[in-house]
């Protein structure tokens, strides 16, 4: 007979797990997952990916899996037959949306990653070369998704900071369930300066209300860092959230006195 606290503990992990199927040519590169918070999520069932080897679809005894472009151009281009198998490969069950790593596509951000951690399936396609066959992204791609305006070797390198995002927010992840709720953009703010030991380090002193125990007063100075750091390395967010009145009084009081 299964206690009642393991058998809540085996219910818990089946209602958040996550599965992830990522396409790729390059399924080692994904062995770096192996390390760190990923690796735990996936040891506590809470997250499982799965690597799937685009090449072991390819149609010639070469296992090609690009060829060039139609119209001439640069580089190379992968198919659509390997990607398209690969694809159907997979159970529809566990399909889930499919989603391009792609330079043209939206820019991940923090709510997306919120929004993306809800799934239950995912399938993440990593172009290379100079990007996959229009016609996979146009009868099979449901997202193309982009984690900044440069250019990579492979969309796998964004596939990894995409599933190291995502993972923060599968319950049981961190060790502390509260970690991720006060990241960086967790509220639309950038996170307050933090500090660590020795307390005086090459003459320089952790700021005396870190260290006077008073939680509401240290609270208040870590609510208003945070804002100060935006207003100065980040002023574009500002116009995303909505500010408290004691909030719009302290940006009127900087930029009154031009804080860089």
């Amino acid at each position: 007979m299964i206690r009642k606290k393991e058998f809540l503990k085996f219910i818990g992990k089946a209602i958040i797990r996550m599965n992830i199927n990522v396409l790729t040519i390059f399924p080692e590169i994904f062995e770096i997952l192996n390390s760190g918070v990923i690796s735990k999520a996936m040891k506590k069932d809470i997250l499982s990916i799965k690597p799937l080897d685009i090449r072991k679809n390819a149609t010639n005894k070469h296992k090609n899996v690009d060829s060039k472009p139609y119209g001439g151009g640069e580089g190379m281009v992968i198919m659509a037959e390997p990607l398209i198998k690969t694809i159907k490969s997979i159970d529809k069950r566990k399909l889930g949306p499919v989603i391009y790593m792609s330079p043209q596509g939206q820019l991940l951000t923090h709510k997306k990653v919120i929004s993306l951690s809800k799934l239950k399936n995912m399938t993440v396609i990593c172009g290379r070369y100079e990007g996959i066959d229009q016609r996979v992204i146009d009868n099979y791609v449901d997202e193309e998704v982009s984690i900044g305006d440069f250019i990579l070797s492979g969309g796998e390198y964004a596939a990894i900071c995409l599933i190291d995002a995502i993972s923060r927010h599968l319950p049981g992840t961190l060790g502390n369930k509260d970690s991720y709720l006060k990241d960086t953009f967790s509220n639309g703010l950038l996170k307050e300066d933090v500090y660590a030991k020795p307390e005086i380090f090459d003459s320089n002193k952790v700021p005396e209300i870190l260290l006077s125990g008073n939680h509401e007063k240290i609270n208040a100075w870590k609510s208003e860092m945070s804002l100060l750091k935006t207003f100065k390395k980040r002023p574009d967010l500002l116009k995303k959230i909505k500010l408290t009145k004691k909030q719009k009084k302290l940006l009127e009081e900087w930029s009154s006195k031009a804080i860089l």
